[in-house]
C-alpha cells in the first residue's frame, strides 16, 4: 500500500479537506516533487507552504513513521535535505541524522482511489481497465503508445547493444546472433542464441563462397547433421566427412545436442535444423549482413534482403520486426544517429500489426492495433505493466483510478 501512497502524493490526488501537519500547521503542495526511482529521498524539490512558510527540498514517504527508522534514514546524512516526512500512520516523532525533528503529516488516500486500486489489484479480467479504455481521449492512448513503444526499442536494443559488448564490440556478430534468436520463433530461440554463439564466423567467412560448407559447419555445430543429410543432394563429399574436415581444419569446439533442440509442437517447416539451412542460405548470400540491412531503407527492401528457401512472407515480417527494427535503433543509439532510429520507427509504421491473443484483447476493448508500431506498443504494455499488476504506472491504470464512475 506504501506505493499508493507514493501514487497519491506524485499525482497530488489529495483528499477534498484541507491537509494539516502533526502539529496543526496548514500544509498546501504546491510541487509534489519529482519521483526518485533510485537511492535517497523518495521526490526532489518539492515545494509546499507549511503554516505560511514556503518550504523547498526533498520529501519521503512511508507508510508509518517508524520505518524513518526502521530504513536507517536517521543515520544517513542524504536524508538531511529533508523537509517533510508523509506518512499513511504517526506513530512518533522522526529525526535527521544533524538532529533536525521532521514536520509530519498523514495522507489519506482517497476512499475511491483505494477502492478502484483494489479493483485492478483483485480482478481476474483482462485487461483489468478495459471499462474506461473507450472513454479515454484519442490523444491520450496515442500518448501513451508511443511511450511504450520507445520503452520497448530501448530495452530490445539494450539487450542487442549487451551481446555486441559480449562480443569485443561486434556488431557483425551481434546482428548475426540478434538473427538467429529471431529464427527460433520464440519456442527455440534461447538454443539458437546458444549455437549462433558457438560459431566461429572468422572460420565461416572462408567458406562463404560454398553453400555446402556452410551449412555443413552450421549443422554440424548445431548437432543436427542427421536431421538433413538425405536432403542435402548434388554434393560428392557426405555432410559427415565435410564437417570432420572443417573441424580439424578450424580446432572447433563441441557442438551442441539434438536434445538442445525443442521439435514437440513444431511443425516440420518450422524445425531447427530447417532454419538453420535457411540461415545458411542467407549467410551465404551476403543479404543480411549488418551494412545490407542498415542500408535497406524500406520494408521492401528488406524483404528482398531476408527472402530465402521456404520462408512466408509473415515470417520475414517478423524477421524485421524482432532482428532489423532492434539493431537499426541499439546501433542508431550506439553511433548517436537520431535518424537511424526514426527509420527503425518508421518501418513498424509501414508494417501490418502482428496477430496474436495478447493483441486481440487489447482490439477487443475497442483499440485500434493497424499497424507493428500499435502491437509492439501494447505487447510492452501487456508484459511489463498488465502481467506485473503495475498499473500505478501505467497511463491507463492513472484514468482508471481518477474516474468519478
Amino acid at each position: 500500500m506504501e506505493s499508493l501512497l507514493h501514487y497519491v502524493w506524485k499525482h497530488k490526488m489529495l483528499p477534498l479537506k484541507p491537509l494539516t501537519a502533526e502539529d496543526g500547521q496548514e500544509l498546501e503542495v504546491i510541487d509534489s516533487g519529482l519521483h526518485n526511482h533510485d537511492q535517497g529521498p523518495d521526490f526532489f524539490n518539492a515545494k509546499i507552504r507549511l503554516g505560511g512558510t514556503l518550504w523547498a527540498g526533498n520529501v519521503e514517504v512511508h507508510l508509518r513513521s517508524s520505518d524513518w527508522y526502521r530504513h536507517g534514514h536517521d543515520t544517513d546524512a542524504a536524508y538531511n535535505s529533508v523537509i517533510l516526512h508523509v506518512v499513511g500512520e504517526i506513530d512518533g516523532e522522526v529525526r535527521t541524522q544533524d538532529g533536525k525533528v521532521l514536520p509530519q503529516v498523514r495522507l489519506d488516500i482517497p476512499e475511491g482511489i483505494r477502492m478502484r486500486y483494489e479493483e485492478l489489484c483483485k480482478t481476474e479480467d483482462y485487461p483489468r481497465c478495459h471499462r474506461i479504455i473507450p472513454s479515454i481521449p484519442v490523444m491520450k492512448v496515442h500518448q501513451w503508445m508511443d511511450a511504450l513503444l520507445v520503452e520497448r526499442l530501448k530495452e530490445r536494443s539494450e539487450m542487442l547493444a549487451a551481446r555486441a559488448a559480449r562480443t569485443g564490440g561486434d556488431w557483425e556478430r551481434a546482428t548475426f546472433v540478434t538473427l538467429s534468436r529471431s529464427f527460433g520463433f520464440g519456442l527455440n530461440g534461447d538454443a539458437f542464441e546458444r549455437w549462433a554463439m558457438r560459431i566461429p564466423l572468422s572460420a565461416a567467412g572462408k567458406h562463404r563462397d560454398s553453400l555446402f560448407q556452410i551449412q555443413t559447419l552450421f549443422l554440424g555445430m548445431a548437432g543436427l547433421i542427421d536431421d538433413v543429410e538425405a536432403d542435402i543432394v548434388g554434393q560428392d563429399l557426405p555432410l559427415k566427412q565435410e564437417l570432420e574436415f572443417l573441424r580439424h581444419k578450424f580446432g572447433l569446439g563441441e557442438p551442441m545436442q539434438r536434445s538442445d533442440w525443442r521439435f514437440l509442437r513444431t511443425r516440420p517447416q518450422n524445425f531447427p535444423s530447417r532454419r538453420i539451412l535457411q540461415i545458411a542460405e542467407l549467410y551465404h548470400s551476403g543479404q543480411a549482413q549488418m551494412s545490407k540491412l542498415l542500408e535497406a531503407e524500406s520494408v521492401e527492401e528488406l524483404h528482398r534482403c531476408l527472402t530465402v528457401t521456404g520462408m512466408t512472407a509473415a515470417s520475414r515480417r517478423l524477421l524485421i520486426i524482432n532482428t532489423v527494427v532492434p539493431l537499426l535503433f541499439a546501433y542508431g543509439r550506439h553511433i548517436c544517429n537520431e535518424d537511424i532510429c526514426q527509420r527503425a520507427i518508421r518501418l513498424l509504421e509501414e508494417l501490418p500489426a502482428e496477430n496474436n491473443y495478447i493483441l486481440r484483447q487489447w482490439q477487443a476493448c475497442g483499440l485500434k492495433v493497424g499497424t507493428a508500431a500499435d502491437s509492439q506498443a501494447l505487447i510492452q504494455l501487456k508484459r511489463q505493466y498488465c502481467d506485473r499488476t503495475d498499473c500505478l504506472r501505467c497511463r491507463f491504470g492513472y484514468e482508471y483510478l481518477k474516474t468519478n464512475r
